[in-house]
């Protein structure tokens, strides 16, 4: 039955770019990782400290058995492609950060895999930890999509291409690519830390970590163009503003 209704569905006659996409999930919350990559872990102590110290609290936790999360978003401040993110008027360090997203069930099932893009404060959350909030949620600080790869779709999870790609004026000012094989924790850890003693709801987005940080004197300015690609799932793009 299935096969003949699909049958009978006439293939949409535009490229993707031509398209209005929207947000694919209205996710009531969006919770992310910290310190889940080896060099998110070498950038948190540098904004901290300004050099690698010996041991630090981000040392502590990339080896810890309990795992950093943090409410990144709510739905009325999640955005989706092509939606502006915006500047934090108080910072001068500001960056994306390019995540796989994790879409769970209320029970904490993985039913699919989307991007995110956990835009972040260096100089905020550097100057305290106890500043994470500030540095991590306010208006137009995530974006989600451009899809949802279903997870019965997918071999292997751990398999992912990332590519992160910044425009400035036209000209593309900064490249990187990483690979979820790099991940230090497996999703099912974040989840199982996520859900315990705690409340899910149906569509919850959970953010796995970045692996791809710009240099340490780069900061995104108003009029960028980010770009965050993840093999099998598409492109999320967005421009930057200042509010």
């Amino acid at each position: 039955m299935i096969n003949e209704v699909l049958s009978e569905i006439e293939p949409i006659q535009k490229s993707i770019d031509e398209l209005d996409l929207e947000l694919p999930i209205n996710a009531g919350e969006v919770w992310a990782s910290g310190v889940t990559y080896l060099r998110s872990k070498d950038a948190r102590n540098y904004e901290s400290q300004g050099s690698e110290p010996s041991v630090s609290y981000y040392d502590k936790v990339y080896v810890a058995e309990r795992p950093e999360l943090f409410l990144k978003s709510t739905d009325k401040r999640t955005i989706g492609p092509n939606d502006p993110l915006y500047l934090r008027s108080d910072s001068t360090w500001q960056i994306p950060e390019p995540e796989l997203g994790l879409v769970l069930d209320g029970t904490g099932n993985i039913v699919g895999y989307t991007i995110g893009n956990d835009m972040s404060c260096r100089d905020i959350e550097g100057e305290n930890p106890l500043y994470l909030p500030q540095a991590k949620m306010w208006k137009h600080s995530c974006s989600v999509g451009p899809a949802i790869l279903l997870a019965e779709a997918v071999e292997d999870p751990y398999a992912f291409d990332i590519k992160c790609t910044i425009f400035r004026e036209g000209e593309k000012i900064f490249e990187d690519t990483a690979s979820t094989s790099q991940l230090k924790r497996k999703y099912e850890e974040l989840v199982e830390f996520l859900k315990r003693d705690n409340e899910l709801f149906s569509g919850t987005v959970l953010l796995t970590g970045t692996c791809i940080v710009p240099p340490n004197d780069f900061t995104l300015r108003d009029g960028d163009i980010v770009e965050i690609e993840i093999s099998g799932i598409g492109m999320l793009r967005n421009p930057v503003a200042a509010q």
